[in-house]
């Protein structure tokens, strides 16, 4: 015969021999891998597209690797968005080990749609690098039927390229792959950033402390308030307000308009909803010294026409605000108040000063302007303290990675991709759902909960080429859809 006679070709206990040697050289000369079967959540209903799956579980595996000196080398390919760099492995298993261990854990998991072998789509862990690899191609005949029969699946793998996809195996060195070693910026060591894939971010309230501020009392002469005499219309934008400069030795008030109202119509002008009125005007700095009232006048009206106002002036009115703590998690501006002067209550004559407060987009209080400064106060008013109304916030703890959020309200989930707790900014993913301003988020693991304050309806997506408005409007000089079907419309 033609083949060697010591051997029975297809013999049972030979290929066994063969298997066991294998198995021994991938256990003294192999790693320690992970391998994580791609679980699938959500299919389209035409064409069996996967649009959503995950990875929960992770089984430890010995492999060996075929580029001993470390990965393949990195093929450089040139694509529409640029050039592009990827790393390349190839690993060998037992086919008797997946046969025997993996296959019959990953039987009994739904969701997996092929367990008999290792699976393209499906992922690998390799430790030495801390790294997540795809595989690409799963080689089954090489060697090629020695002694009639296979012994090792070759697997080979590019580096895992993170699309929206679950990963919560458990095991704290694979699920923190996505946010590399520091999940307050998504950061590694060499400042690469690790959050991949779309994500969708909501402003938290937080929990609310409230702000403080103070005051001082201007003696003689300041602005107390002004009196809209004609609101206008017409205007796209806000006026700038001017106030007449005070005599010699005083300082000079400054105003600026406190609110632009809509659907009011002035000569016609405001038939745009974008077209507005002046509803009122704040003093920003009351000012001192004035004998007589001050002029207002109104600056970069744009195509608005009409406003109109008179100023007043008083002794014994509050000066400048200072704000000395902007408090948090305000939904909505603080009512503020100011202590009544002690004139009113003993002689009946006074005004209570009166203010708005300015929030920020982070919920904190920026600024105090009157709406009247008051008059009546003395030094037996001061310290002259502003009170806030409490904020809303009442959120508490902190939200844990890749855990699941729900909202109360609407019932939405989403997973925690990143929670910046000092800003109180949450960027999530896999949302399923519409989540709602005002209601409140729990995780599911840390418990914690917090109101949302915004959110930012456009999905982002750190691949730096993914939306290239270059690209965008470059293609419409090439291709133009405003012509028509030169042979007449069907």
């Amino acid at each position: 015969m033609a083949l060697n006679p010591y051997f029975q070709q297809g013999a049972k206990n030979e290929q066994s021999l063969v298997q066991n040697l294998i198995n021994e050289q991938l256990r003294m000369y192999g790693v320690e891998v992970h391998y994580l079967p791609r679980k699938y959540m959500t299919e389209t209903t035409v064409i069996r597209e996967v649009i959503q799956s995950k990875f929960d579980d992770a089984y430890p595996l010995e492999a060996y690797v075929e580029t001993y000196d470390g990965y393949a080398e990195n093929p450089v390919l040139m694509t529409k968005f640029g050039i592009e760099g990827t790393n390349e492995v190839t690993l060998t298993i037992s086919r008797e080990r997946w046969e025997t261990y993996i296959e019959p854990l990953m039987k009994n998991e739904s969701n997996v749609k092929l367990t008999t072998r290792p699976k393209e789509g499906d992922l690998v862990y390799f430790p030495l690098g801390d790294r997540l690899f795809e595989i690409k191609y799963v080689e089954h005949e090489k060697p090629f039927y020695q002694l009639q029969k296979t012994y090792v699946y070759q697997l080979r793998c590019e580096l895992f390229r993170y699309e929206d996809e679950v990963i919560d195996t458990g095991i704290a060195a694979i699920d923190d792959e996505l946010v590399g070693d520091d999940i307050g910026d998504g950061t590694t060591e060499d400042g690469i950033s690790t959050i991949l894939g779309p994500t969708q971010t909501l402003t938290l309230v937080g929990a609310g402390v409230t702000a403080a501020a103070y005051t001082g009392i201007i003696t003689s002469g300041a602005i107390s308030y002004f009196k809209i005499s004609n609101r206008g219309g017409g205007y796209a934008g806000i006026p700038t307000v001017g106030v007449s400069s005070a005599p010699a030795g005083g300082v000079t008030g400054i105003a600026t308009i406190g609110e632009m109202i809509g659907g009011i119509q002035y000569c016609n002008t405001n038939v745009n909803s974008a077209l507005k009125s002046v509803q009122s005007i704040h003093i920003i700095n009351p000012g001192a010294g004035y004998t007589v009232v001050p002029g207002v006048e109104f600056t970069n009206t744009g195509n608005g026409s009409g406003v109109a106002a008179t100023s007043f002036i008083s002794d014994n009115t509050l000066g400048i605000v200072t704000v000395t703590a902007s408090g948090s998690g305000f939904t909505t501006a603080p009512t503020v108040t100011f202590p009544a002067p002690d004139s009113i209550a003993k002689t009946g004559i006074g005004t209570t000063a009166t203010a708005a407060a300015v929030m920020n987009a982070a919920g904190k209080i920026t600024n105090v302007w009157y709406t009247n400064t008051g008059s009546g106060y003395t030094a037996g008013d001061l310290p002259v303290y502003a009170t806030f109304s409490i904020p809303g916030g009442t959120g508490s703890g902190n939200f844990q990675f890749n855990e699941v959020i729900t909202g109360g309200t609407s019932g939405a989930t989403a997973r925690v991709r990143v929670w910046k707790s000092d800003t109180n900014i949450l960027e999530i993913t896999n949302v399923a759902g519409t989540f709602v301003i005002g209601e409140t988020l729990t995780g599911a693991s840390s418990g914690a909960t917090h109101d949302i304050r915004l959110i930012d309806t456009e999905i982002g997506d750190t691949e730096e080429y993914a939306d290239n408005f270059n690209i965008e409007t470059e293609a419409d000089k090439i291709l133009d859809f405003s012509e028509s079907n030169p042979f007449g419309t069907p």
